[in-house]
């Protein structure tokens, strides 16, 4: 599975895009199948519908468990590092953690959860959100993750959408010094998740936990009357592993689908050849498993090739700055991959917290979930890398599952911010407004980055809304895939993206949509219209600037932004709230009424240059918004 040179990658990519069925093939041999495939892809783009490895039959868990347990049971699977680093850290071997998945998919079964049903997950950074996920898999459950920071109204909507039958929590947890009563959250949730039959409980604090009898129990409760071994079931190749939620251009998130025979493919082929992973390497990602790359790169795709991995439950500033590179020290990390974000918020504390020493185990650096700034790249470059680690920029989505566009380490030229090349199985092409193809002649050109082929890990659709998933995706250009990111392709062939086109902004790495925080803050009573927009930040990359106009007979300002920060913290979450909040007499728009955000975006970030706005509705409140812009 391995590429090994850059002759080997041109090699194998030829290959790839020449006969995708053989080389597809090949790679799929690697895995554990209780049946093999009757054929290795059918796929229809116009009724977007796709299919790999179509008749085969296994469980993603013997090839993320039982095979390395036959193998190297001792083996560390994990190293769980706890937000207080005065509390103890767990090592986790392969065995354990497959006794402990068994154990708890018993669980799972004696709450009458079967094969297709759904369970959600609202969990901290520890292994039991790990064995819950795995537990689920192993019994042809359907998990739905949600990330812990999302509101009580955030996690109605996701329990509701799939109609989970349980929900699996954690009393509270620590991010940071900041404590957080999941618990509670869920409880909020719950007055209105007609499907949720029973909520299961990790005491993961000492904090007085809210109860309800006949629903709710607490996780060791169910362990101790569990057994230890528990067969897998058997699942088709495109039966469901997980929906997670992204944000959409509506104000309902979209519930991606994920399969279990190709997603299983796709992220481990990515991850192998990306970070080219060795056996006594201990590879770090820093995302949260809430999110795409917790999914694939902390939990799918190192267990299923039989990495050692860190698992941690913090924050990079907590108790200090220190705490990633102690993490690095104490672990002897040699494959390190985190988010642009981090990276700007550590090199702008100076390298006061970074002692070189600590870092001398790193071979590989890695960042996701948005482009990475030049700056930034040359500060982790120097001071994390000390020059001698690749940087892998890394491109991909929650819909593609896994990697897509990345340099491979020690194998293919990097290149600072750029993603470089397209791995194999990737054919990616720039089309113009026009909807046409921009043909590469050795010069640079720029376009709307699309995918003409299908591969493995894709998404197959959105949970219960098909027709959503074919217009979002593959109606924009006939018979290919918009990503909704924006490329450059330079005379090298290398891949720079420059962002998304449409309507959702890059906060930190993670997606999140206007349209769904817009609606929140116009439910408030006093507030006529709003627009949110994007604008450069030297920290999450993007930030949120919201334009308000209210309805007659409001005054109070700073009153109506609280009210407007509290509306979006419990409709969605604390990750989607503005970092400005400009009242304003009215909104810039066509004569047709349509919002001009375009000239919104440009006041949000400075710029003066708003071309001719004669043909506005109301062109004079251009020069009001932007006097009283805030810098």
């Amino acid at each position: 599975m391995r590429i090994t040179s850059l002759e080997d990658y041109h090699q194998q990519y030829q290959k790839s895009i020449e006969n995708p069925a053989a080389f597809w093939d090949k790679i799929a041999q690697n895995f554990y199948w209780q049946k093999k495939w009757d054929s290795v892809y059918e796929a229809d783009f116009e009724k977007a519908k796709f299919s790999w490895f179509k008749g085969a039959e296994l469980n993603i868990t013997e090839n993320c468990l039982d095979r390395h347990v036959r193998k190297n049971p001792d083996k560390i699977a994990f190293h769980w590092e706890p937000n207080n680093p005065s509390e103890d850290s767990i090592n986790i071997t392969y065995q354990e953690l497959q006794d402990r998945v068994c154990r708890f998919s018993y669980v799972l079964h004696e709450k009458g959860i079967g094969k297709g049903d759904r369970v959600c997950l609202y969990m901290p950074m520890i292994p039991e959100l790990v064995v819950a996920m795995l537990a689920c898999a192993r019994i042809g459950a359907v998990h739905s993750i949600v990330f812990a920071g999302f509101s009580s109204k955030a996690l109605e909507n996701r329990i509701n959408d799939a109609q989970c039958k349980l929900l699996i929590t954690a009393n509270s947890f620590y991010r940071g010094s900041k404590l957080i009563s999941l618990k509670e959250i869920c409880d909020v949730a719950l007055e209105n998740t007609p499907t949720i039959e029973n909520v299961i409980v990790y005491r993961r604090t000492i904090e007085i936990t809210p109860m309800q009898e006949g629903r709710d129990t607490f996780w060791f409760d169910e362990l101790s009357k569990a057994y230890k071994e528990c067969d897998p079931a058997v699942m088709n190749a495109e039966d469901p592993l997980f929906i997670l939620y992204t944000s959409g251009s509506t104000g309902k998130p979209k519930g991606v689908v994920h399969t279990c025979g190709g997603y299983m493919v796709g992220t481990t082929y990515s991850f192998e050849n990306v970070f080219q992973v060795d056996e006594n390497d201990v590879y770090w990602c820093t995302a949260d498993i809430g999110w795409i790359t917790g999914h694939s790169y902390i939990v799918y795709g190192p267990l299923a090739f039989g990495a050692t991995s860190v698992l941690f439950e913090g924050v990079p500033t907590y108790p200090d700055y220190r705490r990633f590179w102690q993490i690095v020290q104490k672990y002897q990390v040699s494959h390190f991959y985190t988010a642009p974000t981090a990276i700007r918020m550590l090199a702008k504390q100076g390298e006061k917290y970074v002692d070189a020493e600590s870092l001398t185990s790193l071979k590989i650096l890695g960042t996701v979930g948005e482009p990475i700034n030049e700056e930034a790249w040359e500060w982790y470059n120097e001071v994390i890398g000390q020059r001698k680690c690749p940087i892998l920029d890394t491109w991909w989505q929650t819909e593609t599952g896994a990697i897509m566009i990345s340099a491979l380490a020690d194998v293919t030229p990097n290149k600072p911010t750029f993603a470089t090349l397209p791995l194999p199985g990737v054919l990616p092409a720039l089309m113009d407004e026009d909807g046409k193809e921009i043909v590469f002649n050795g010069k640079e050109i720029q376009g709307n980055l699309c995918i003409k082929n299908p591969w493995p890990s894709m998404a197959r659709t959105i949970w219960s809304d098909h027709e959503r998933f074919k217009k979002v995706y593959f109606s924009t250009y006939k018979g290919k895939y918009f990503t909704g990111d924006g490329a450059l392709r330079d005379a090298d062939g290398n891949y720079r993206i420059t962002g998304r086109v449409d309507d959702i902004i890059i906060i930190s790495g993670h997606n999140l949509s206007t349209a769904p925080i817009e609606n929140a803050i116009n439910e408030i009573e006093i507030v006529g219209e709003s627009a949110i927009v994007g604008y450069p930040d030297d920290i999450k990359g993007n930030a949120l600037y919201a334009f308000i106009s209210l309805k007659e007979g409001t005054s109070d300002e700073e009153s109506i932004k609280k009210a407007i920060l509290e509306k979006i913290s419990q409709d969605i979450g604390a990750i989607a709230k503005p970092s400005k909040i400009q009242i304003v007499e009215d909104l810039p728009k066509t004569r047709s009424g349509k919002i001009m955000r375009r000239i919104l975006r440009k006041i949000a970030a400075g710029e003066r240059d708003f071309g001719d706005t004669s043909t506005l509705l109301n062109p004079d409140v251009v020069e009001k918004i932007k006097a009283k812009a805030i810098s």
